[in-house]
């Protein structure tokens, strides 16, 4: 059967977000290696060297550098460049993370160059979100895409495949403890962080065919000084709103991993079996798919900013429930994961899946990778700060072995939901079908209004540098017409 232009360009936004796949599993595979690599060489020995600590803040560190870097690379070099270098640097490093080893076999270098690794992998992994999800977002506006399901597929190809991501991560560990069994744990946790290679190079050949989005061609200013005074005054309010709240989603949802580990100790009753662990591991982080999925068709209909608000207000219900009656929900503990799950959804649903579509589509075409890029930068920064900060608030509220302890962070999580479901309200814009369009169509009357040269944007200047504007931009409309009847 012939693959019609819709398919074609559908296929062509997963070919930019799919790899966002890597950031879930790459970030979900990790924590569950952490087991296997305990006992292999001894919890107190590692333990000892802060393994957990140190490669959750070198992978935090290495997304954020990723994120800021890539952000500027995607506006001035291309989306399609930073793609592929994201895409062979997880490709690369995933492959070293399995291969690390110390001198003479000691776990300090061992764990040394795995930090190494992971903190070179998490750039490519940040790389991705300026690069493949901002391309992703231009190529939903295309011709051949249909108008109520432009912001569907972005969900799909980034948020759902972020979390399908974490559900793998969670399933291949166990899969290779059934294939080695306990007692070739080293084969195990090595395999589970090679295999990252397999998707990453998968959609690198994805991607050694696509052209740069419409877009782009048509309003970046990859040949063009970028007017930062003027953006950020037309953009700063916007761009402020989606990192707080962006922030705000990422300070809840990573630090409430902990409570995945909660949930399995007493589903388990303290199991130390690794495929049982790691099955319920699995059925926990399956939790997410409802969310991102049904919160895909959703959101072509109530739009990204009320989606979002609608996720927030739902999670935090289920917060001040779990809170309420946690004392009522641990005495059924499987009422309490289900609870706990749909907690997890909702967020997903919401914020999940719209953040970085806000954050996609708000800004112009000129910025979009550096827009895009500080804001899920923020973020990171929100579950850098989540993850530290929990710990001291479970004490301060009395530890988690009270009930106050356990449900304080609750409290907190489901308060912020509420602010940043305000903070949405009033000072983040809906977001219209074929919006960019027009925010390209009216960025581009903001500039000339205040002075500034539009001749040399997108990529009038390559084809052609003779002619007026108009005739230039004929050219490039051809150029697209031709591509897309191509395609």
């Amino acid at each position: 059967m012939p693959i019609t232009p819709g398919r074609s360009r559908v296929s062509l936004i997963f070919a930019c977000g799919t790899a966002l796949f890597s950031d879930g599993y790459a970030n979900g595979v990790i924590g569950s290696g952490e087991p296997p690599v305990k006992r292999v060489y001894g919890s107190a020995n590692v333990s000892a060297h802060n393994y957990s600590t140190t490669l959750s803040s070198l992978a935090f560190a290495g997304t954020i550098v990723g994120m800021l870097t890539f952000g500027y690379i995607s506006d001035k070099i291309g989306r399609k460049f930073g793609m592929m270098t994201a895409t062979g640097i997880v490709a690369f490093f995933s492959l070293l993370s399995a291969a690390s080893s110390g001198a003479h076999g000691s776990l300090s270098g061992k764990l040394a160059m795995l930090s190494a690794c992971r903190f070179l992998l998490g750039i490519g992994v940040g790389a991705e979100y300026p690069c493949g999800s901002v391309a992703a977002s231009e190529q939903t506006e295309e011709p051949g895409i249909a108008k109520n399901a432009q912001h569907r597929w972005f969900a799909l190809a980034t948020n759902t495949m972020i979390d399908f991501g974490f559900v793998v991560a969670a399933f291949v560990p166990l899969v290779m403890v059934w294939i080695f069994g306990e007692s070739h744990l080293r084969a195990a946790w090595r395999l589970s962080l090679g295999l990252g290679v397999i998707p990453a190079l998968l959609v690198l050949i994805w991607r050694i065919g696509m052209e740069e989005p419409v877009r782009f061609k048509k309003d970046s200013m990859k040949n063009a000084k970028i007017p930062y005074w003027l953006i950020i005054k037309r953009y700063w309010v916007g761009l402020t709103a989606i990192c707080l709240t962006w922030f705000i989603y990422d300070f809840i949802t990573y630090p409430f991993g902990i409570y995945g580990s909660t949930v399995i100790d007493n589903i388990t009753g303290g199991s130390t079996a690794l495929t049982v662990v790691f099955g319920w591991n699995v059925v926990l982080n399956l939790f997410y798919m409802p969310g991102t999925i049904i919160g895909a068709f959703i959101v072509d209909y109530l739009g990204p900013k009320y989606t979002m608000i609608l996720g927030l207000v739902l999670q935090a219900i289920i917060g001040f429930i779990m809170s309420g009656l946690y004392v009522q929900l641990t005495r059924h503990v499987g009422a309490f994961a289900v609870v706990y799950g749909i907690f997890l959804s909702f967020g997903e649903l919401g914020p999940g899946n719209c953040l970085g579509m806000l954050a996609a589509k708000s800004g112009p075409t000129a910025v979009r990778g550096q827009y895009y890029g500080f804001a899920a930068a923020v973020g990171k920064v929100g579950a850098f700060v989540g993850t530290w900060a929990f710990p001291p608030i479970i004490n301060r509220f009395g530890g988690s072995t009270t009930t106050r302890g356990n449900t304080g962070p609750f409290w907190i999580g489901s308060g912020l939901a509420v602010a940043s479901a305000l903070i949405t309200l009033f000072f983040i814009r809906p977001l219209s079908h074929d919006g960019m369009i027009q925010e390209d169509k009216d960025f581009r009357e903001y500039l000339e209004r205040n002075g500034y040269d539009t001749s040399q944007m997108g990529m009038l200047g390559e084809i052609d540098s003779t002619g007026s504007v108009e005739e230039k931009e004929e050219k490039v409309d051809e150029k697209v017409e031709h591509e897309t009847v191509a395609v």
